[in-house]
């Protein structure tokens, strides 16, 4: 007598065989649902090399992210990768160091790509790549991280473009014949299958998994990139899991700074934004979709100027905050590196001050909130405010001099509690009862910016 092999599902996959991938919230689509439950996804992560890089202990530094609580980690698929020099970056993790870069094609026999190794075969598959990017998500998934994948990233310089495995002189296959900004526009059928068989692979790969969003292409605004390209990339992913039976989220990297999106693509539910300013939600909160600061930088290693761009962005409406921590890399993958010369921030100290942020924001019942300025009457220096008007009111104050702000509340009784962004203490708690009109608020002490979470009761 025989018997089917009992097969002994661990915790996480029973869970995410329960759990449907990250979505919009259905009741409020600025916001996402994942596991069951309301969330805002806040980071501070590596850049981007932990999966292309073979050198990267991406257990360990998962294991820093899941310290503070964060839910989410930025990686790039391994088409693209970086060389020691690129922008400036120290032990940077998009550029291995030589023969420690994985991708996801197999090499060939054929000696003579750039990078000193075989060239590639764009019709054969590296299981090898496969078996670490599941491995990644899988540990990513076990810690409660979301991970967002960038599917592509355009060439900023030739030197980049010339060791791509897309470029003709590194395959097999002839093919991508085309200059750099031109790999991401339709110009040559071939390459363009490739890219679409690429996409659709990494989509039934990773079907299983419910912590996955991707994104396109990382800045495709300064390479080239089609509206027709990114669509059709999105529709490839979107026909591949309909087949499967399972849907993910699919991100659209819009601009730096800010933009108004006025056409945004069907298939699109996230609107990333780099370096991104409170207005690049304000413009687009019309649109109903998350919208995304989804990398920050160039504003000096010190932790002040991106710990206020996070209160700004989020308490503007928005969905989730990526700051780009170069205290990461393949010798400290528990982000104790000092930063240096990098371009950006990044340690301890920021993703301790994220983390606060994080926990405040889950202290609402924050599908409730929305952007609600008209309800600050008065205020020295900069506010910004979601609002469930009555009921729970999330205020970010920035000023140079005396903090105070006048509200207009509705008749009732208020708890008022002021927050150290620094350190995450109540500093300050009040009740009252308020009548008509409005009301002034101020903590006791001040040092350039506060949280107020007021809520009635």
């Amino acid at each position: 007598m025989s018997c089917a092999p009992i097969i002994l599902l661990s915790r996480v996959a029973v869970l995410m065989a329960a759990a449907r991938p990250l979505a919009l919230h259905p009741d409020n689509p600025h916001y996402l649902l994942f596991r069951g439950k309301p969330a805002v996804l806040i980071t501070s992560g590596e850049h981007y090399g932990a999966v292309l890089n073979l050198d990267f202990d991406y257990r360990r530094y998962l294991d820093e992210l899941a310290r503070w609580g964060f839910n989410l980690t930025r990686t790039f698929s391994g088409v693209y990768h970086e060389v020691q020099t690129s922008f400036g970056i120290e032990e940077n993790t998009l550029a291995p160091a030589e023969g420690r870069w994985i991708c996801p094609w197999a090499r060939s026999d054929h000696s003579g790509a750039a990078d000193g190794g075989n060239k590639f075969d764009l019709t054969r598959w590296n299981s090898a790549y496969f078996r670490r990017l599941k491995d990644f998500v899988r540990e990513a998934a076990r810690r409660g991280i979301v991970v967002e994948l960038v599917l592509f990233c355009v060439f900023y310089d030739d030197v980049l473009w010339d060791r791509c495995p897309m470029k003709a002189a590194n395959n097999v296959n002839g093919v991508g014949n085309v200059r750099r900004m031109e790999v991401y526009s339709l110009k040559e059928t071939a390459l363009t299958d490739v890219q679409e068989t690429l996409v659709r692979k990494i989509a039934a790969e990773l079907a299983g998994f419910d912590n996955v969003y991707y994104e396109l292409c990382n800045e495709p605004y300064f390479g080239g990139v089609s509206r027709e390209w990114n669509q059709r990339m999105a529709r490839a992913i979107q026909d591949t899991e309909a087949r499967l039976g399972v849907r993910h989220l699919i991100a659209e990297n819009i601009a730096n700074n800010q933009a108004q999106v006025t056409d945004p693509l069907a298939e699109v539910s996230i609107l990333n934004f780099h370096y991104a300013t409170p207005e690049a939600v304000t413009l687009n909160y019309g649109l109903g979709r998350a919208i995304a600061d989804d990398e920050t930088g160039f504003k000096g290693p010190e932790d002040e100027p991106y710990r206020r761009e996070a209160w700004e962005f989020m308490l503007s409406g928005g969905a989730i905050y990526s700051h780009l921590d170069y205290s990461f890399s393949v010798s400290h993958p528990d982000g104790t590196k000092p930063v240096g010369k990098s371009p950006g921030g990044g340690g301890p100290s920021i993703r301790q001050q994220l983390a606060i942020l994080k926990k405040f924001l889950e202290s609402f019942d924050f599908l409730r909130l929305k952007p609600d300025r008209d309800c600050v009457r008065a205020a020295q220096g900069q506010v910004f405010v979601l609002a469930d008007k009555g009921r729970q009111y999330a205020i970010y104050l920035r000023s140079d001099g005396q903090a105070e702000i006048e509200l207009r509340l509705p008749r009732g009784h208020y708890v008022a509690e002021w927050v150290d962004t620094k350190s995450g203490q109540v500093t300050h708690r009040q009740t009252f009862a308020h009548g008509e009109g409005n009301r002034k608020l101020a903590p006791l002490t001040f040092d350039g910016e506060a949280a107020l979470r007021l809520k009635a009761g």
